[in-house]
């Protein structure tokens, strides 16, 4: 029957799509150690370094952006392709989530194959979050398009819905088309 720690753990989990860190254990008090002990005992799988996942929690569609979010110690930011896919602004099919962290982030361990990691620093307020995930703003989206050539044609309809739908000011959409013409 399980215990204390696991209630502690499981209700961070729920709010992390049934992920836990070892972060988190320290920050709830809990040794991280108990991290491992309940992962030989099946009651956690192990997903990298420090990651944990509760199988009693139902998967997502959104699990692996959370994961992305969480394996670089929780520093993590959806970007570039993967939150243009996210906030649907083009047509882009992403093959892999792209994750940004900050420069002085220390890469220690080869990223999964599932994740591109791209170092910046981002200010507060190119950071939002979508469904509890932290994801970068519509305007730094597509202002990652345009810096990895993402393509015209994506870059256009990106800006475009952005526009329509209202997650662009003027400003925005004068600096995005501006950096797109390469002006």
């Amino acid at each position: 029957m399980p215990g204390r720690v696991y209630d502690e753990l499981l209700d961070i989990a729920f709010d992390q799509y049934g992920y836990v860190s070892s972060r988190d254990a320290r920050a709830a008090g809990v040794d991280p150690r108990r991290l491992v002990e309940m992962e030989r005992r099946g009651t956690l799988e192990r997903v990298a370094h420090g990651l944990y996942r509760f199988p009693a929690v139902p998967t997502s569609d959104l699990d692996q952006l959370m994961e992305a979010t969480m394996w670089p110690r929780g520093q993590g930011v959806v970007s570039h392709d993967s939150a243009l896919d996210v906030y649907d602004l083009c047509d882009v099919s992403p093959r892999r989530i792209h994750v940004t962290v900050p420069m002085s982030f220390r890469l220690w361990r080869t990223p999964p194959r599932a994740f591109v990691v791209h170092r910046r620093d981002l200010n507060e307020r190119d950071i939002g979050r979508h469904e509890g995930i932290a994801i970068v703003s519509p305007f730094q989206a597509i202002r990652d398009g345009i810096e990895e050539h993402l393509g015209d044609h994506l870059l256009d309809q990106a800006i475009e819905a952005g526009r329509r739908r209202g997650m662009l000011s003027r400003q925005q959409l004068d600096e995005l088309r501006a950096a797109r013409d390469g002006t």
